[in-house]
């Protein structure tokens, strides 16, 4: 294992500076978006890969705190079927880490056709994403080396916890000023738990990832981190489509990784989703949760106590360390996996 610290490695260390960076950007463009929101009923969400699991958040986000209902677009409705679709009333929200990835910039130019207002999310300024929304959000997370996204993501987050406030959710402006410091804390904290838990995945072929509501997100986007750099067979799956089925895969060589907010409706299942793991004979290992989650874990991240609906922003951090200790730990170079790059081109 070599102890050279990564590019990504450095670049989760700069999250919190990009999460402040970003809210002061965006924060002061919520009376635009409220323009829109006063335009438009519900959201349509296009993306792909992390920007997908990030639109994720985004559905929930809105769904339960502004009362409007949120959608994820199928791209290829607009880029391979050419159908046209009635989105009058609709505020189609695309996110892309770099805005020049052609299927979203297109898909978002066909939502503008149908009726759309349109919102873009992107770190890349000037980017043609940026150009055509409505409105654009440029993130502040500066130049991202590595190719699995960490600030990109979080700092795509943000954004789309200033999109809520801004489309009226019954949110606390000042939490959400909070959470780079509670990012901080999380970096700061010793890493023996992370460390343990990339040991314990050594050797295993799969993991489950799982999660409910806001940290449904989570999941999904540490089991991509660990499908990319890793090359671990790890499934995405939320609480409730584990017991459907999957749930079978779970045993001692196929671990569960459970995350959830320290509070909030989904904690319980997510708790009695470990204990029922780990009585079955399989590891499970926890990401937040509060002392309910680590109880019921082999292994367990503390989290600072952060409100449910941003606790996903933290919640990836322990993620993405496990990821890169991992990489390293198997010989990988987290920065560059192999058959990717930094934007991928689909249509």
């Amino acid at each position: 294992m070599t102890t050279t610290t990564s590019v990504m490695r450095s670049e989760i260390a700069e999250q919190p500076e990009a999460l402040r960076a970003t809210l002061d950007t965006l924060l002061p463009l919520m009376p635009e978006i409220a323009a829109l929101g006063r335009e438009t009923r519900q959201v349509l969400f296009i993306a792909r890969g992390s920007s997908d699991n990030a639109a994720v958040y985004g559905s929930y986000l809105l769904q339960a705190h502004s009362g409007r209902l949120a959608t994820l677009a199928s791209p290829s409705i607009a880029t391979t079927y050419g159908a046209k679709v009635d989105l009058s009333g609709v505020l189609a929200v695309a996110i892309s880490q770099s805005g020049r990835t052609e299927e979203i910039v297109d898909t978002m130019a066909w939502a503008a056709d149908c009726g759309a207002r349109t919102v873009g999310i992107t770190n890349g300024e000037d980017s043609p994403l940026t150009r055509a929304a409505d409105v654009a959000l440029v993130t502040s997370a500066g130049t991202e080396l590595a190719v699995p996204a960490t600030k990109t993501y979080t700092t795509q987050l943000a954004a789309l916890a200033v999109l809520a406030l801004g489309l009226g959710a019954d949110l606390e402006t000042a939490d959400l000023q909070a959470v780079p410091e509670a990012v901080e804390q999380v970096l700061a904290q010793p890493g023996d738990a992370a460390d343990a838990i990339a040991d314990a995945l050594v050797g295993v072929q799969g993991a489950v990832v799982s999660g409910r509501g806001m940290a449904f997100s989570t999941a999904l986007e540490a089991a991509l981190k660990l499908k990319e750099a890793c090359y671990l067979h790890a499934m995405g799956l939320s609480y409730a489509d584990l017991l459907h089925g999957p749930i079978a895969v779970v045993d001692r060589a196929t671990p569960a990784i459970l995350t959830a907010a320290n509070s909030g409706p989904t904690l319980d299942q997510t708790v009695a989703l470990a204990e029922r793991v780990t009585a079955a004979g399989a590891p499970a290992f926890g990401i937040g949760g509060g002392s309910a989650l680590a109880g019921a874990c082999d292994l367990a991240v503390p989290m600072p106590d952060l409100p449910e609906w941003l606790a996903p922003i933290g919640l990836i951090v322990p993620a993405q360390l496990i990821t890169e200790r991992l990489a390293r730990r198997l010989g990988y170079n987290p920065d560059a996996p192999r058959g990717l790059g930094k934007v991928t081109q689909t249509s």
